[in-house]
């Protein structure tokens, strides 16, 4: 039996967590998934755990594996982070420092082998091709051709016992859609990060959320956005759009 188990993959920003709570709101068992690649925003995976926790995921698993030691990425090797702001909002076309080569192809790769093995045949991801930094694996055709492979290459396809979707809810909404869509779900966006590249700061975990994860490292609350690198720059917009102040920003 096929139950409404998923995979959702989580990096702990505002577009997987957002997808995380719409997967949840369909009804889905939720196995959370995780990527310690050593990147450098690694305060990333502290918000994952957070957001998995809130959000009261079925399972969440974090999976190991060093990216530095292919690097090519501002974001796996010791390339600076851009933060040119006017490029960002003048040039989509350039595809910038911070893309992680084939990093969704790594990452749903793994969520395919999960979802074979849990039976699961809705792969969630949070790719967003309005509001975003031109990776090429964020666009639906690249999505729509995983999910050919996807049902090509497992063996529970293949006996005709599964059919995988590569579910993508965000892809074509405004990061403004995407943060109501997500505060009228009820998520807490004081528990996602955004930030390439932290700043040393002050903890700015809600007091009522300090108490819910009594067990979390306190040193990687306090950090704070960056607020010039893409990803930064998308979130400010995206909160504008809302008409709602990000959690973690207070001047």
């Amino acid at each position: 039996m096929i139950d409404r188990s998923a995979v959702v993959l989580l990096s702990g920003g505002i577009d997987s967590s957002t997808t995380l709570a719409i997967a949840k709101s369909e009804g889905f068992a939720v196995h959370a998934l995780s990527f310690d690649y050593h990147q450098r925003h690694k305060r990333e995976l502290h918000s994952a755990g957070l957001v998995a926790s809130a959000l009261g995921v079925t399972q969440h698993l974090t999976i190991q594996c060093d990216l530095r030691d292919i690097g090519g990425s501002a974001l796996t090797s010791d390339i600076e982070v851009p933060k040119n702001a006017e490029r960002i909002v003048s040039s989509s076309s350039i595809i910038p420092a911070t893309y992680v080569p084939a990093r969704n192809t790594i990452f749903l790769s793994f969520a395919l082998a999960w979802a074979e093995v849990l039976k699961a045949e809705h792969i969630f991801i949070g790719a967003n091709a309005v509001d975003y930094s031109g990776y090429p694996d964020c666009r639906p055709e690249y999505l729509s051709a995983f999910e050919k492979m996807a049902n090509l290459a497992t063996k529970a396809s293949a006996e005709g016992s599964l059919m995988f979707t590569v579910r993508a809810p965000l892809l074509s909404m405004k990061k403004g859609e995407i943060i109501t869509t997500g505060l009228a779900l009820g998520l807490d966006y004081s528990l996602t990060w955004s930030c390439y590249d932290p700043q040393p700061g002050p903890d700015r975990l809600h007091e009522s959320m300090k108490d819910l994860f009594p067990d979390r490292d306190p040193s990687l609350s306090a950090l704070s956005p960056c607020r010039k690198c893409d990803s930064c720059i998308f979130r400010e917009k995206g909160f504008q759009e809302a008409s709602a102040e990000d959690p973690l920003i207070t001047d």
